[in-house]
Parts: C-alpha cells; structure tokens; sequence
C-alpha cells in the first residue's frame, strides 16, 4: 500500500519504517523552535510538517514509540491518535509528559509511530431490547479479580 503525502515544510521527514516487518512508521517533530520544554503533567502538539492522504476505508493510528514512553514518560495524550481518509491538514501528535520531570523534545526526534489501519463502516440501529448472552451486563473484572 502507498501512502500519498505533502510536505508541508522543508525539514519535514518522510515517516520510516525501523525494520522490514515494523508495523508502524516512526513520525518526526517538525517544529518552528528548535526544542519545546514539556513539564511534569503537561501536554503539547508537536507537528509533524506533513499532510497525508490515507486510502478509503483505513485510517492511521498514531502511538506511542515504546522507547521514548517507556525511558522519557512521552505518549500521545489520546493513547491513539486517528488520522481520518478524508483529513488532509497537518498530522499532530499531541504529546503529553507523564513523568515528574520536565522533557524535551528537540525538532527532527521521533515522537510516534503511525500504523495504517483498516475499519469497518457502521451503521448505528437503536432498539428496545439486545439479545442475551452468557455474559449480560458483567462488567468491569466481574470474571475474576
């Protein structure tokens, strides 16, 4: 699959791929500053100078780099991000700083990750009754502790 995308500022990098079998694409700071200061419990949008035209039916999910959440406490402040077919602004990660120290991102670091997703088109139906199940309304840990 090919991914048609824009720069939308000359420092911005093409998303990469770490190996053959990575399924997400490491997406890069494209920032006027040079660095950004992120304080404990903070979240910033961090852009990545690109626009992308996803295909009909997928959308890009933007998650975390496990390195830079697990060493640096830096995740999406969404958990994932969506990047819809029909957007075609600017991709953002919203960055948030889940440690109890101040971070930096520095302009060209790899932020997070996009993985090109398929979905399915629904369609949302009210009724008056749902069918039953084993399970009914059990909820949250009602199947062990």
């Amino acid at each position: 699959m090919r991914i048609d995308i824009r720069k939308l500022r000359e420092d911005a990098r093409i998303p990469v791929r770490g190996s053959r079998s990575a399924a997400g694409a490491d997406l890069y700071a494209c920032m006027d500053e040079e660095e950004v200061i992120l304080k404990p419990g903070e979240t910033r949008l961090v852009g990545t100078g690109l626009a992308m035209a996803i295909p009909e039916g997928y959308f890009g999910g933007i998650f975390a780099r496990s390195g830079l959440a697990a060493k640096e406490g830096l995740r999406p402040a969404n958990c994932v991000g969506v990047v819809d077919a029909d957007y075609r602004g600017e991709v953002k990660v919203a960055l948030h700083n889940d440690s109890d120290q101040e971070r930096k991102v520095i302009n060209g670091e790899r932020i997070a990750q996009l993985v090109v997703l398929p979905y399915l088109e629904t369609e949302f139906e009210e009724k008056d009754e749902l069918d039953s199940t084993g399970r009914g309304e059990g909820g949250f840990g009602h199947t062990g502790k």
